[in-house]
C-alpha cells in the first residue's frame, strides 16, 4: 500500500479507478488543483479496498476497448455500481464501461480525436458555466449508441455521438462523459470537474504544502539507515527538488551525483554544476561521455537507445553507490515518467524513461530507491520548488529528457547529428529568449533525422540535413499544442540555423498537437 492510499482527508478524498488511461493522473492533478485529495488505485486492486472511506469515485479512461474488456475489469466496476453510495464520474472509457454494465450498447467505428464540439441538450448542475455549445478534447474509437435504462442524455458531439449522461441512482448521482474534462484542450473542463466536486459536496482541504509535509515525513522513516544518501541530479526541476528535499532530511549525508553523459545542451553541464553549488548542493561530477556515446553510435531504434542509456546510468550509479557504501538512492521521477513507461501496471508503454523502465529490478532490490515526486506532475513540482525557495533558474528551465539529446536524433545516431542538434537547439532557445518568448513556452528544441535536402550554399549545390524545430505550449506535458510563433521569429530561427550550421540546408516547424504526437520525437 502506498502512502497516498493511507493518507485520508475525511469528507474530501476521491478514489480514482485507473484503467491504464494516459490521463489518469491528470484527472488527479486537476481535482487536487480544486482542493480535494485524490487516491489512484488500479482497477484490479479495487476489490481490496474499503470503498466507504472515499467520498466520490472517478473512473478513468483507458487504452483498451470496452468491447474487449476482461471479466475482472467489468466485475470491479459492477461492484462499485452495485454497492454505490458515493457520487461517480466516468470519463471516456469509464463512460462506455458504465453504460455497458448497466445495459447500454457500445459499438466501435465512431472515432473522435482532438478538438470536438459538443452540444448541451438539457440543463444540469454538471454543466453550470457551460454555453450551449463548447469545444472538448476527445480520444476514443468506441462510443455509446444506446444509453442504459433510467439515464438522461445531457450532451451530444458534433458527430451526434452521446457525449454525456446522467444515470438515475437511488443513493448518489452517476455522471459519465465521453470527452476528457481533465485536459487543458477542453476549455471548460476544469469547471465541469469543479461542478462535480460541488455535486459531491466534497471538502476542499488538499494543498501542495500538505504533500510536501507528507513527503518530509516519509523520508524521515529512512534516516536510521546508515551511510551516505546518493541523489541523482541533472539540473532539471524534478531532480533538483528531490535532492533539495532529501538534503533537508539527510543533511550532510546527501551526495548529489551529476553524470555527464555527453547528451546535454550546449554549455549545460558547467552551468548546472555552478547553480547546484549556489543552493548548497555540491555535486560529484562523473564524466561518462565516452561510455555513453560509444554505446549509442550507430543505434537507430530510439527505444533501444533509451534502454542503453538507462542501463549505463544504472552502472554508473551502482559503481558510485558501491564506492561510497550508500544504501539509499534518490531520483526525481514524476508521474508522466511512470505512466509513459507503462509503470502503473495497467497503462500502455509509450516510451521508456531511463529512471523507470530503464532502471533494472536488480538495482531496486539492491538499494532503497526514494522518489519523493512520483505522484506529481511538472506544474506541481514547480509549486513545491517555490515552497522550498529554489531560484527561478531551476523553476522555469524547460523540461529536458533524461536521455538528453539522444531522443532528438532520429534514425541512426552519430556524433555529427548530435552536434547539429545541440547547436540548432541552442539557436532556438537563444532567439526565443531574445524576443521574450522563452518562459511563455513549455519546451523548445531542434530535431535532426536522416532525411536530407538539396540546397545551395556559396553558389554551389549542397546536400544537407533537415532540422525540425519543435516549440510547444503545455501545462503538464500530458497534452500539448504547438506555439504559434510570429513569422519573423520563425524566419530568424531558420536563417540562423542554416547560416551557422554548415550541414543544414532545410528547417521545418512541427505543428502537431499531443496527442496524436508526443512532444519529443522518440
Amino acid at each position: 500500500m502506498t502512502w497516498s492510499e493511507e493518507f485520508h482527508i475525511p469528507g474530501g478524498t476521491v478514489l480514482i479507478v485507473d484503467f491504464g488511461g494516459q490521463y489518469t493522473h491528470l484527472i488527479s492533478r486537476r481535482l487536487r488543483m480544486l482542493g480535494v485529495l485524490t487516491v489512484i488505485v488500479p482497477y484490479n486492486r479495487v476489490s481490496q479496498l474499503d470503498v466507504s472511506r472515499y467520498d466520490a469515485i472517478v473512473l478513468s479512461g483507458s487504452h483498451r476497448s470496452v468491447l474487449e474488456s476482461s471479466r475482472d475489469l467489468e466485475d470491479a466496476v459492477a461492484r462499485l455500481l452495485r454497492d454505490q453510495r458515493k457520487p461517480i464520474l466516468g470519463i471516456c472509457f469509464g463512460h462506455q464501461l458504465v453504460s455497458k454494465i448497466l445495459g447500454g450498447v457500445v459499438k466501435s467505428g465512431c472515432s473522435e480525436y482532438g478538438r470536438v464540439r459538443v452540444r448541451i441538450l438539457t440543463s444540469d448542475p454538471l454543466f453550470v458555466g457551460w454555453s450551449g455549445e463548447e469545444y472538448t478534447w476527445m480520444s476514443h474509437g468506441d462510443c455509446v449508441v444506446e444509453p442504459p435504462k433510467d439515464s438522461v442524455v445531457l450532451a451530444v458531439s458534433e458527430n451526434n455521438y452521446i457525449a454525456a449522461l446522467r444515470i438515475k441512482a437511488l443513493n448518489a448521482p452517476i455522471y459519465t462523459v465521453q470527452f476528457h474534462p481533465e485536459v487543458a484542450h477542453t476549455p471548460k473542463g476544469l469547471r465541469l470537474l469543479d461542478n462535480f466536486i460541488g455535486i459531491a459536496r466534497l471538502k476542499r482541504a488538499w494543498t501542495s504544502d500538505l504533500y510536501y509535509a507528507r513527503v518530509l515525513s516519509e523520508l524521515e522513516k529512512y534516516r536510521n539507515i546508515e551511510g551516505p544518501v546518493v541523489a541523482a541530479v541533472s539540473g532539471g526541476v524534478d531532480s533538483t527538488v528531490s535532492a533539495f528535499i532529501a538534503k533537508r532530511v539527510f543533511r550532510d549525508r546527501l551526495l548529489p551525483l551529476f553524470v555527464d553523459h555527453g547528451l546535454f545542451r550546449m554549455g549545460e553541464p558547467e552551468e548546472v554544476v555552478e547553480m547546484l553549488k549556489s543552493i548548497g548542493l555540491e555535486p560529484v561530477v562523473v564524466n561518462a561521455q565516452d561510455r555513453f556515446l560509444s554505446k549509442l553510435e550507430g543505434v537507430r531504434d530510439c527505444e533501444e537507445r533509451r534502454r542503453i542509456i538507462g542501463e549505463e546510468f544504472t552502472r554508473v550509479f551502482d559503481e558510485f553507490m558501491e564506492e561510497s557504501k550508500a544504501k539509499l538512492f534518490v531520483q526525481g521521477t514524476t508521474y508522466p515518467d511512470i505512466v509513459e513507461s507503462g509503470g502503473t501496471g495497467v497503462s500502455d508503454r509509450i516510451k521508456s524513461h531511463h529512471n523507470v523502465a530503464g532502471l533494472p529490478s536488480w538495482f531496486r532490490e539492491k538499494y532503497v530507491v526514494l522518489e519523493p515526486l512520483k505522484y506529481l506532475y511538472k506544474d506541481e513540482v514547480r509549486e513545491i520548488a517555490k515552497i522550498i525557495g529554489l531560484p527561478e533558474y531551476f523553476i522555469y528551465r524547460h523540461p529536458f529528457p533524461g536521455p538528453g539529446l539522444a531522443v532528438r536524433v532520429v534514425g541512426e545516431f552519430n556524433r555529427r547529428k548530435l552536434e547539429i542538434c545541440r547547436k540548432a537547439s541552442a539557436i532556438v532557445e537563444s532567439i526565443l529568449k531574445k524576443h521574450g518568448l522563452y518562459r511563455q513556452v513549455w519546451q523548445a528544441f531542434a530535431v535532426v533525422g536522416d532525411d536530407m535536402w538539396v540546397g545551395v550554399k556559396g553558389d554551389a549545390r549542397r546536400q544537407g540535413y533537415i532540422v525540425t524545430v519543435r516549440v510547444v505550449e503545455s501545462v503538464d506535458a500530458m497534452t500539448a499544442d504547438y506555439m504559434k510563433l510570429p513569422y519573423d521569429v520563425l524566419d530568424e530561427i531558420a536563417r540562423e540555423i542554416t547560416r551557422s550550421i554548415d550541414d543544414v540546408t532545410m528547417v521545418t516547424y512541427a505543428v502537431t498537437t499531443k496527442p496524436p504526437s508526443t512532444i519529443e520525437p522518440c
